[in-house]
């Protein structure tokens, strides 16, 4: 399928110039075997083990009005994601971001993880991208092998739609370390985006999704994911590897963002007084921050003055990195429509197409990139 010339914007009076970009579209497939298929013969009897998501979330995860006439789970219908959403909110570039509950970094087996990430780029690139030139795709890679996931990236990133790499939210360790490196080369070789996602954090192999341990309950894992990417920052910044790769591009998906200010004032506030323990970094920590990461606008921040999210928007330089995302189609996505707040001009532009044009390199045209 491709782009409906009848597609129409509803709920919004954005004009002809204003772009639409989502930044995180979860597609899954309907069976396991749709994956299984592209797996070593020596791996299909197992089929796809996966740490899955413990903390139950008692209305589900999935948006029910979104379930397809076959009676699958809501986002295996490719079709469907096109006609309801595409379609729906006229969005110009849809962002794959696969299955969350698929953590390759919490297996123990790095050798069968990474052949997961593998079927799962043959079934993006083969069976979910060619629905509607207007996706783009996260590959995946096993963050336990990198030297094989630089491979990967080398070989399925030149593929036109294919523009980030994702990782995990949760490791055995932070993604700052040099181990991971080989896979920050390859990105910044390949001008792929890193993007960082929650996967079913605390389970498997990767640390617990909290400083304090495990949580008891979905609320609170669910409230304090942004603490996960605070760690992962931290290390990513403070190792050096913006230093090492400075055209490498961060996305970090579904973390929050109302952390941000407070984060690099203190991060900035420590570097003065230990910038001994990291000599690299020639700028401080903040400069890196605004250079090379973007994040994305879903779960949205919600105060009760709505002058205190203009504030945080203000405080984050939202107009350099903030993106649109929607989730869809997790149980609390936001509307392409009315997911925002009011903004003004410039900035809705930035954050609803310009920043992510920019993280990914895109034309104008999703035509153009094939």
């Amino acid at each position: 399928m491709v782009r409906s010339n009848q597609a129409q914007s509803v709920g919004t009076d954005r004009d002809s110039t204003t772009l639409l970009i989502d930044a995180d579209i979860h597609q899954r497939w309907a069976d396991d075997e749709a994956i299984v298929k592209y797996l070593p013969e020596r791996y299909q009897d197992d089929g796809i083990v996966a740490p899955e998501l413990l903390y139950r979330n008692p209305g589900g995860f999935l948006r029910q009005d979104e379930i397809p006439e076959n009676g699958g789970k809501p986002g295996s219908d490719i079709d469907k994601i096109v006609t309801d959403h595409l379609d729906k909110h006229d969005i110009d570039y849809g962002m794959f971001t696969g299955n969350s509950w698929f953590n390759l970094a919490a297996l123990p087996n790095r050798d069968y993880a990474h052949e997961l990430a593998r079927a799962h780029n043959e079934w993006l690139v083969n069976e979910c991208l060619t629905a509607d030139d207007r996706f783009l795709g996260s590959m995946y890679v096993a963050p336990k092998a990198p030297e094989k996931g630089a491979e990967l990236i080398r070989e399925y990133g030149d593929h036109p739609q294919i523009r980030q790499v994702m990782l995990p939210g949760g490791a055995e360790v932070p993604y700052g370390r040099p181990q991971y490196w080989p896979l920050y080369e390859a990105a910044e070789e390949m001008n792929l985006a890193i993007a960082i996602h929650p996967f079913s954090e605390g389970h498997g192999t990767s640390n617990p999704p909290t400083g304090a341990g495990h949580p008891n309950s979905y609320i609170e894992w669910h409230t304090l994911l942004g603490t996960y990417y605070m760690g992962q920052l931290a290390s990513i910044v403070t190792e050096g590897v913006f230093v090492e790769y400075p055209d490498l591009r961060l996305a970090l998906i579904e973390g929050g963002y109302g952390w941000l200010p407070h984060f690099m004032w203190r991060l900035d506030k420590n570097w003065k007084g230990l910038r001994s323990q990291v000599p690299w970094l020639e700028e401080k920590p903040s400069h890196y921050i605004r250079k090379n990461v973007w994040f994305a606008s879903q779960p949205i921040e919600e105060p009760e003055n709505p002058e205190h999210h203009d504030q945080i928007l203000d405080m984050m330089h939202a107009d350099e990195i903030l993106i649109f995302a929607s989730d869809y189609p997790h149980w609390d996505g936001d509307d392409p429509m009315w997911g925002l707040p009011p903004m003004d001009e410039e900035m809705e532009r930035a954050v609803m197409f310009e920043n992510a044009m920019e993280l990914w390199d895109l034309p104008a045209d999703p035509a153009e990139l094939n």
